[in-house]
């Protein structure tokens, strides 16, 4: 039996871009210049060179040594695949030497997968830390004079990846602000987009609805397959996801158990056809309405998102939350009209029209196309002009 569709908006058109061509896979509507810290200890170093050259952002990066096998190979994913995404132009590595993947290892394998321009320093090679930020500013204010360069082109929303993330829900999550996300999935999809939605732990009690929207009985099935080993990993290790899974937060907020989170977490996604089921950090290869296994801790999905490619991500709260991310915009709305107003700081949208009852949850999702297509076009959200650069890597098991 096949999930039952919304009727979407036929009359709405798909509409055109600004971005930055790509030799490589989608346009960026972002061009930074990324210093990428290829373990923690290049952290600082990469934070104080990006504060030193317009249009350079950094990331914080909490591992890259004392790990198991697994562990660097997703930290390997995930920096290979903010390297790649399309918001950025160029990258500059700073490792320190003795982390367990080198940093010209790391310049390598996004050399590999990308003709954007890649340099790399490490700070015990370059004899400490003042003289590898200025080297590293040197190569960065270069990449930023020849980003600037760049011309923007016109792109079909074809060419747009989105990522779908909640945080912070609360009940008016799941019966508003999520829908009204659902419904500019559709819509988004119905022009020929591609639409992410991650949180695999948040399908759990309601995967049997999401497999429905399987394309086929195969990405039915792997929806199945991905909630059944997510449990089974945690119970491996004697745990409960359950014990974690609705947040103290949540539960604050009216939501009972995961059962109930979660059907409130699978409406962000929409109802068109999923796709491609997809590993944290993996590009989608098809085009239309694609899920990813992820943690359901928000900061964690969107880091795997936007390792995938994600040129955008919006966020449903219903609670609230500043986060960010320094390589792609996240667009935060919420349905609880409190929240909005002491978090306005924060908010990017107010969707309480639809608990009030005076807006339908198709007729906001209709609307935000065009805060989706003003944010594509350059406009920042919120946590972009604050600057707001939350990561967080998912693991398998312990430091060593």
């Amino acid at each position: 039996m096949c999930a039952r569709q919304s009727d979407g908006t036929p009359d709405l058109k798909g509409f055109k871009f600004w971005g930055y061509r790509r030799a490589e896979g989608r346009p960026g509507i972002r061009n930074h210049v990324l210093i990428l810290p290829g373990c923690a200890c290049g952290s600082e170093s990469s934070r104080i060179v990006a504060s030193q050259v317009r249009g350079a952002v950094n990331i914080v990066f909490n591992t890259g040594c004392s790990d198991v096998a697994a562990n660097t190979e997703m930290s390997q994913k995930v920096l290979t695949g903010f390297a790649c995404n399309p918001n950025v132009y160029g990258v500059v590595i700073i490792g320190l030497g003795c982390e367990t993947v080198p940093h010209y290892k790391l310049r390598e394998n996004i050399q590999a997968m990308t003709s954007k321009p890649v340099v790399s320093f490490g700070i015990q090679d370059e004899g400490g830390t003042l003289k590898t930020i200025e080297k590293a500013v040197r190569a960065a204010r270069d990449m930023a004079a020849e980003a600037a360069m760049q011309q923007k082109e016109l792109f079909d929303i074809s060419e747009f990846l989105m990522g779908i993330e909640c945080g912070g829900s609360d009940a008016t999550s799941g019966i508003a602000s999520n829908p009204a996300v659902g419904e500019l999935s559709d819509i988004l999809v119905d022009m020929g987009a591609t639409t992410m939605m991650s949180e695999s732990i948040e399908w759990i009690g309601g995967e049997h609805v999401l497999a429905k929207r399987g394309a086929n009985k195969e990405i039915h099935d792997q929806i199945i397959e991905v909630c059944r080993a997510y449990e089974e990993h945690l119970t491996a290790a004697g745990q409960d996801c359950r014990a974690g899974q609705p947040t103290p937060g949540n539960k604050t907020g009216g939501l009972s158990t995961l059962d109930e989170k979660s059907l409130g977490c699978i409406r962000k996604g929409g109802t068109r056809p999923v796709v491609e089921v997809l590993e944290q950090g993996v590009p989608p290869t098809k085009r239309g309405a694609v899920v990813m296994d992820t943690a359901g801790y928000d900061i964690s999905s969107v880091t795997s998102m936007a390792a995938a490619g994600c040129q955008a991500i919006i966020f449903t709260t219903g609670r609230g939350t500043p986060t960010g991310n320094a390589i792609v915009p996240v667009l935060k709305v919420t349905a609880n009209g409190r929240t909005y107003q002491k978090m306005e700081d924060n908010m990017d949208i107010d969707l309480s029209a639809i608990i009030r009852g005076e807006k339908t949850y198709q007729e906001m999702g209709r609307e935000m196309v065009d805060a989706i297509h003003d944010i594509c076009n350059g406009k920042m959200t919120k946590a972009e002009a604050f600057g707001f650069s939350d990561i967080a890597v998912d693991h398998v098991c312990r430091f060593v």
